[in-house]
């Protein structure tokens, strides 16, 4: 697993998170420099996924392939379900719907690191 990578979708999401937590206060709808921020994580989740089995792959480690690969997949569909749900709620609780999912992916970016050097 490359860990910068890791600690950077970490740090991004929690960004995210924040950003959409101050629009869940004013009562705003999530934006696109939001949207674009989460694109930037799909993105790096999209990376870790290719990354993550082409290393588990290669490994010598005792890593459980299954639960490794479901994390991984898992952290990779929060945040289109989290902004879908967002868009399609008009209230505030759309932008503090996406920040529970933005704060759902450092949750299982930090799993998935404890499960690879576990």
């Amino acid at each position: 697993m490359f860990e910068p990578l890791t600690w950077a979708l970490v740090a991004l999401s929690l960004a995210a998170m924040v950003f959409a937590i101050v629009l869940a206060a004013l009562d705003r709808r999530i934006n696109w420099p939001l949207i674009a921020v989460l694109g930037v994580v799909e993105l790096g989740l999209l990376a870790q996924l290719v990354a993550g089995i082409v290393q588990l792959a290669g490994t010598e480690r005792d890593v459980s392939g299954p639960f490794f690969v479901g994390y991984l997949i898992g952290a990779l569909l929060v945040l289109p379900l989290g902004t879908l749900w967002a868009l399609a709620e008009s209230s505030r609780w759309g932008a503090g719907a996406l920040a529970v999912a933005c704060l759902v992916v450092p949750v299982l970016e930090l799993r998935m690191y404890e499960i690879w050097t576990g």
